[in-house]
């Protein structure tokens, strides 16, 4: 078949990129080797967040009598909850489904590789062979768990993510490597419904190193609270798996002292790697640097008509990253006048509990960059809707450059963060400055509140500390 655009990968890089071409008038064909919606709605964002619920609702119930509601001694039905999540994600990709059948878009069941004259070689699973043709091509092939070298994954003892959302029995004891989103996620969800978890990260931080170190201080004291053994600064020497669980040896970097775990499973959670391999790149002579493809700020790779978008390229490896790059990528090849995404603008989120949202310069990295700041720290133990839901851990923390009021970074971490963290990425998008945003009426009683508490704190007008 001849499109005006074929997308290599149907993850949320790729189907939005293949609906919003669609809608510009592009006949689209999709190329999937499993199931639409790729890593995130299948294997990803929306499962997880299916578990990490049946925990939090786990957790409610525990601890139902401070709420004034007796019940009885619940129990966790592992199975339920790996097959509730299960279906949230069929259901999602059947809707990616309609979505494709809505928008007159194709799918291309198979493997995709790319072959000269702007062609794509599609590999069904019982080794049929189509070859396809499109005036554009977007590679959006996603990414898959990272591995090193002393920590094989097998999927038996060694796990990475797609194992630790459908294991056939609730491990009784884990050991979680690295302490990024995915690996607290996990920590947070097994911990709460009774694994005896173990995180072991490499950063002297602790956990999610890469956010405001006052937010990674705030979450390793309450996963300490929940029972959670926390290991910064220490590096994973060898796994022994060879009895019947796992003897992981760890050795602090910092004195140099060894120490051996015993669990069940140990969930190897260090990163991403992209999806590149075998699918053409260098019979086209694509470049690439550090197993990512290398495109311009419109996604165009260094081949004429050949873009890539998502975790197969530079840049943070998010869901909605992909997606604004797709359509970003899909206008400018429509002909439409497009602004480049601004990197310094995305927000990340961590959906363990407490949550977790920043967007920005951390306060670190703004004093490294000859910023003067202004710093406002507004904590939920202050706020009445916190006080009113029984989640009091947390705070809001805002960073001002004090020279122009411009809101440099946000770090939050509480109950609902991840939803208030938008209005910090519009609010940095309009340029609006401290004084405005202590100016602009928040609700009472809400947890976003403390945005504006959090801003006026940082100019001494603080109300409510």
């Amino acid at each position: 078949m001849n499109f005006d655009l074929i997308v290599i990968g149907s993850g949320p890089g790729g189907y939005v990129a293949a609906i919003r071409a669609s809608q510009l008038g592009m006949k689209v064909g999709v190329v999937e080797k499993e199931s639409l919606g790729g890593i995130c709605l299948n294997w990803g964002c929306i499962p997880t967040k299916a578990l990490l619920k049946s925990a939090q609702v786990f957790e409610y119930i525990n601890h139902a009598e401070d709420y004034g509601i007796k019940v009885g001694k619940p129990k966790a039905d592992f199975t339920g909850m790996v097959t509730r999540s299960r279906g949230v994600a069929n259901g999602m990709s059947k809707g990616i489904n309609f979505l494709f059948r809505k928008n007159k878009i194709t799918t291309l069941n198979g493997f995709g590789k790319l072959l000269r004259g702007k062609k794509v070689e599609v590999t069904s699973e019982d080794g049929k062979v189509e070859v396809h043709e499109a005036k554009n091509i977007i590679i959006a092939t996603g990414g898959r768990a990272k591995q090193l070298p002393n920590l094989p994954i097998d999927d038996q003892k060694i796990i990475g993510y797609r194992k630790a959302m459908t294991l056939e029995k609730q491990p009784k004891k884990m050991v979680v490597v690295g302490a990024g989103a995915i690996g607290v996620e996990f920590a947070y969800f097994y911990n709460a419904i009774g694994t005896e978890v173990t995180v072991v990260e490499f950063m002297d931080q602790g956990l999610v190193p890469r956010e405001d170190a006052d937010v990674s201080k705030e979450l390793t004291k309450v996963f300490k609270k929940k029972g959670i053994k926390v290991l910064a600064n220490t590096s994973v020497e060898n796994v022994d798996t060879k009895g019947r669980g796992c003897k992981v040896t760890v050795k602090s970097r910092k004195d140099g002292k060894e120490e051996v775990i015993d669990c069940d499973i140990v969930l190897s959670a260090v990163g991403v790697a992209a999806n590149i391999e075998n699918i053409g790149l260098e019979t086209l002579g694509i470049k690439t640097d550090r197993g990512l493809i290398q495109v311009d700020e419109f996604y165009q790779t260094n081949v004429a008509g050949i873009y890539a978008i998502g975790d197969a390229v530079p840049g943070a490896a998010f869901a909605h990253v992909a997606s604004a790059e797709g359509i970003i990528c899909v206008e400018k090849i429509a002909g439409h006048n497009v602004q480049g995404l601004d990197y310094g603008n995305i927000p990340g989120c961590t959906y363990c509990v407490p949550e977790v949202a920043s967007v920005g310069y951390t306060e670190k990295a703004a004093k490294e960059a000859g910023y003067e700041l202004k710093v406002g720290k507004f904590p939920f133990s202050a706020s009445g809707k916190a006080s009113a839901g029984g989640v009091k851990e947390g705070f809001v923390k805002l960073i001002f450059d004090a020279k122009y009021g411009e809101l440099l970074g946000a770090h939050m971490i509480g109950a609902n963060v991840t939803e208030m963290i938008a209005e910090i990425v519009a609010i940095r998008k309009l340029e609006t400055t401290g004084h405005e945003l202590i100016k602009t009426v928040h609700p009472h009683p809400t947890m976003s509140e403390a945005v504006m508490e959090a801003a006026a704190a940082a100019y001494d007008e603080v109300i409510h500390l």
